[in-house]
């Protein structure tokens, strides 16, 4: 706990700095740790995000335009009563902002959650979160799961609330580890694939990204980030002009 507090409390310090500046995107990334995710497959997800903030072409493209940074945040989903915030909304103007924001993902350990899937509140919950972020130019929340919703409101149902909001959604589908069933995993993942390009993605620039198992969420989630940045990295100064990026059986 000390070691998470100083690694937060570097991280508010070198962001205060920035407290000022634009900010070119928000996005928030949104953890499934539901019964589905054992312990290993917990630490594998913490720690594939950092490895993909860690690698060189996401850290560039973060980095990139100081004067605009990317606001970063990440928070777990399960049950309905258990979305809870792991890193705030943080400024990702400098390396040693960065470098804490790695170092804390690296040290975050599981905490008890509900086994249930409540999807589509995982969808609400980013979106509250991305409304404290108006000023933005873009605005992106990440979903990362390995199953359909099984608990609350159906995806299906949040969708439509969300379309003309102004955010985008994507989702990063982790397919069950098969080993020796290659055909089996890749139907698995086809199959989970649909469901989120159907229920859950918004905007007309959103996407779904795949991990081969919980082994693949670290080069599944870096692809997503440089997808997700590179819109935003080519020498961004100021804003884009004209209005902004507007951003079924199963539950």
């Amino acid at each position: 706990m000390i070691r998470a507090a100083l690694i937060w409390a570097a991280c508010m310090a070198a962001t205060s700095a920035g407290a000022e500046t634009a900010c070119r995107q928000a996005l928030a990334l949104g953890l499934d740790v539901s019964g589905s995710v054992d312990a290993l497959e917990y630490r594998l997800q913490m720690d594939g995000l950092a490895a993909a903030l860690d690698s060189s072409k996401v850290r560039q493209a973060l980095l990139q335009v100081p004067s605009a940074p990317v606001h970063l945040l990440v928070y777990e989903w399960s049950g309905p009563e258990d979305p809870e915030v792991i890193l705030p909304w943080t400024a990702i103007d400098n390396t040693a902002v960065l470098n804490a924001v790695i170092g804390q993902l690296r040290a975050t350990e599981r905490r008890q959650a509900s086994p249930g899937t409540a999807l589509g509140l995982a969808m609400r919950e980013g979106a509250t979160h991305l409304a404290q972020r108006p000023d933005c130019w873009k605005r992106t929340l990440d979903l990362s799961g390995d199953g359909k919703s099984n608990l609350g409101i159906r995806p299906v149902d949040v969708k439509p609330e969300l379309e003309d909001t102004g955010i985008t959604i994507n989702a990063l589908v982790i397919g069950v580890d098969a080993p020796g069933m290659g055909d089996v995993q890749q139907g698995e993942i086809s199959a989970l694939s649909t469901y989120f390009q159907n229920n859950v993605i918004v905007g007309s620039d959103s996407f779904v990204e795949t991990a081969l198992g919980f082994e693949d969420y670290a080069a599944a989630m870096a692809r997503k980030l440089e997808r997700e940045l590179e819109t935003l990295i080519l020498g961004a100064a100021s804003p884009p002009s004209g209005p902004g990026i507007p951003g079924q059986d199963d539950q």
